[in-house]
């Protein structure tokens, strides 16, 4: 519980330590080392819960709580405009301009020379500039 500070977390990591230790073949020296492997195996699995990708992913209620307004009605045109576009140009600009991905980390991601991706970018940004109606939305 110190290390996570979510009980629902700290019952999760109970019952995976302990099914760890039930299916566990370690044989024990005595008491101790056995306490000793529930703390180590207890501490280990705490910290990759706390480094997990979903847990970076995620945030809590409270955060949620505090955030903005809705997004304004502009930013909700240009996200229709988006999600309108074809797939092969959809995806690219989503990793691109909504999780902040670089055409490098694009063209890995997605299997594509990133060449591609740059052609996919400029080619996805003519179209939705034409789709939102001229230079209001450029960088």
């Amino acid at each position: 519980m110190l290390h996570l500070k979510n009980y629902a977390d700290t019952e999760d990591i109970f019952q995976t330590v302990f099914l760890k230790y039930a299916l566990s073949s370690v044989e024990f020296e005595n008491r101790e080392h056995e306490k000793a492997w529930l703390i180590r195996v207890t501490i280990n699995a705490c910290k990759d819960l706390l480094k997990s990708f979903f847990r970076k992913r995620t945030v809590s209620i409270d955060q949620v709580i505090n955030q903005p307004a809705p997004a304004a009605q502009d930013h909700r045109d240009v996200l229709e405009a988006v999600l309108s576009l074809p797939k092969k140009y959809k995806d690219v600009v989503y990793l691109h301009f909504y999780e902040g991905y670089t055409a490098p980390q694009i063209s890995k991601i997605l299997g594509k020379n990133v060449n591609t991706v740059y052609t996919l970018l400029t080619r996805s940004k003519k179209i939705l500039k034409t789709k939102l109606g001229g230079d209001e939305y450029e960088e």
